[in-house]
Parts: structure tokens; C-alpha cells; sequence
């Protein structure tokens, strides 16, 4: 019996495929000649209105005009919005022009949905202006935490790359031309601001004004250190494969470090979900049916009397 399952199995197994090879043949085909020879992909919707010059963004920076601002304050926010990976000339522009948009948005939300019969309507409007005005900021503040996350993290293996790439007898800046194309896919953020490196020591600025300027955009501390490094390793003379392999030590022993300092946080974290969720549902079920019953004894009891 079990053998003759497992040949009608195999028997329906054989003639599905079959199937899928002769009427889907064609199917197969295209897509094999789509990957061999790519065609250009069809516009979408949303292609065709942002070649036709019309996008969120566009229509954002309208309203940047009517936030008064400082050139101090202009500088700070472009350096953030940098540090976040937005080096476009209308990124600035865009962010202020949501400060503006997104207080009105929140305002006519409230007005249309009727919530200020709940609440006062000066205290709302208020409160919806302050969380309009603020949220791009923590925002733009939580994009940068992120980006630097990602950028220290893999920091480690572009300098192994760097390392592998000057023993086998390239020079620092052809290593990272190399570790910036290798590693594009794996660390996009770090590989883009290798290759930012790159294009300013083309455009005939030294090499350690570029790596200085690297540090200074992605304001991350791994990196500062890393250029620190680079510059006394070049004043002075020493390997700088030996201080890239030292410096990519640290950075990993420092993220195993931080790893067990969290690991053993999590007992004292865990302390307040036990307190106030785990015990009181463990006492209800350990002594709420002995409770009740001492309540029922008591009840005859004083019935009886």
C-alpha cells in the first residue's frame, strides 16, 4: 500500500512538472531573456509625475518661506539633515516647509473630526501646533541615531576590506575606491561617504581635509577616532593596515562589550513587566479560587449564626 502511494506520488509529481514546463514554457523563456537582456522598465504613475516636475516635496517647499530663520540655524539644519543622508540643495527647504505644513494638517484634522467638543479648543490647536512644529525635528534626530547606528556597525568590515585591500599592495585612497564599490550593497551609508571621500581627494583636496570632512558629516564617534588614527599614522609614519586592523579590533570587542552591557540590563528590565503584569495574574490564579472559597466558608458561617 505504502509503495503504491509513493508511485502515484512520484507519477502525479512527474506529469505537474510537465505541465508547468509546456505551458509555462514561454513564460519561462521571457523571464530567462529579461535577465540576460533587460528592457527598460514601463513608467508608473508615480515616474510619470515626478519627471513631469511635480512631487511631495516640491509642494512642501512652498510653505518653507513663511518660517522666519537665521543662517546659523540654516547651517545646523543642513549639517543634521546631512548627517541623515539628505545632501540635496531642497532637502532644507523640504524640512522646513513640513515645520509649517504639518501644524496646519493637524489643525484642520482636529477641526474636521470634531475633537475639540472633547477637549478645550485653544489647549488642542495649541498642543497640534507644538506637535507639528516638533515632530520633523525628532524626526530628522531619530533618522540620524539610525544612520549612525548602521554606519558604526559596519565600520568593522569596511576596514578589514581596507586592510586586505593595502597588504595585497594598493595605497589608502585606491583601497577605498575599492572597499566603496565592493561594499556598496552591504553598507550603502558608509560606502557613500567613502566614495564623497573619494571624489573630494579627486577634486585636489588633501587626503586628511577628506577624512576629516567624513567624520565631521557623519558626526559618529568610531569615526572620528578612525580619522584621528589615520592622521597621526601618517604624520608619523606608521602602518596604516596595522592601525586599521588594531582600530577594527577595538570596534569589534567595544560592540561585544555593549552587547553583554545590554544583556545584562535585561534582568532589571524584566523586573517591572513581572511586578505589574506577570504576579498579579499569578496570584489571581494561584489564590483566587482559595480566597473564594475562604469567602464562602465564612458566609455559611456567619449565615449559620
Amino acid at each position: 500500500m505504502g509503495f503504491a502511494f509513493v508511485m502515484f506520488l512520484a507519477v502525479f509529481l512527474a506529469i505537474a512538472s510537465g505541465g508547468l514546463i509546456l505551458f509555462y514554457r514561454e513564460a519561462m523563456l521571457e523571464r530567462i531573456s529579461e535577465v540576460i537582456n533587460p528592457r527598460p522598465k514601463k513608467t508608473s504613475l508615480m515616474s510619470a509625475i515626478q519627471e513631469s516636475g511635480f512631487s511631495i516635496g516640491g509642494a512642501v517647499e512652498h510653505f518653507e518661506s513663511y518660517l522666519p530663520k537665521s543662517q546659523a540655524e540654516q547651517s545646523i539644519v543642513k549639517q543634521r539633515l546631512i548627517r541623515a543622508g539628505y545632501r540635496d540643495e531642497s532637502a532644507i527647504k523640504t524640512f522646513y516647509g513640513a515645520k509649517v505644513l504639518l501644524p496646519l494638517t493637524l489643525c484642520a484634522a482636529v477641526t474636521l473630526t470634531g475633537a475639540t467638543h472633547l477637549v478645550g479648543p485653544f489647549f488642542l490647536y495649541v498642543l497640534c501646533l507644538g506637535v507639528g512644529f516638533l515632530a520633523p525635528d525628532f524626526w530628522l534626530g531619530n533618522r540620524i541615531k539610525k544612520r549612525q547606528g548602521r554606519i558604526s556597525r559596519g565600520l568593522p568590515d569596511v576596514l578589514d576590506l581596507l586592510v586586505i585591500c593595502i597588504e595585497a599592495g594598493l595605497s589608502l585612497d585606491q583601497a577605498t575606491v575599492r572597499a566603496s564599490e565592493e561594499l556598496k550593497l552591504a553598507q550603502p551609508e558608509l560606502c557613500d561617504e567613502l566614495m564623497v571621500v573619494v571624489l573630494e581627494q579627486r577634486a585636489g583636496r588633501p587626503r586628511t581635509d577628506s577624512w576629516k570632512h567624513m567624520a565631521e558629516r557623519t558626526g559618529e564617534e568610531n569615526c572620528r577616532n578612525l580619522v584621528s588614527m589615520l592622521v597621526q599614522a601618517e604624520q608619523f609614519g606608521t602602518s596604516i593596515a596595522k592601525t586599521l586592523r588594531i582600530h577594527s579590533d577595538t570596534l569589534r570587542t567595544k560592540r561585544m562589550q555593549e552587547v553583554e552591557e545590554a544583556a545584562s540590563k535585561t534582568t532589571i528590565k524584566l523586573l517591572f513587566p513581572l511586578v505589574l503584569f506577570i504576579f498579579p495574574a499569578l496570584f489571581l490564579v494561584v489564590l483566587g479560587p482559595a480566597v473564594i472559597m475562604i469567602m464562602e466558608n465564612f458566609g455559611k458561617l456567619f449565615g449559620a449564626n
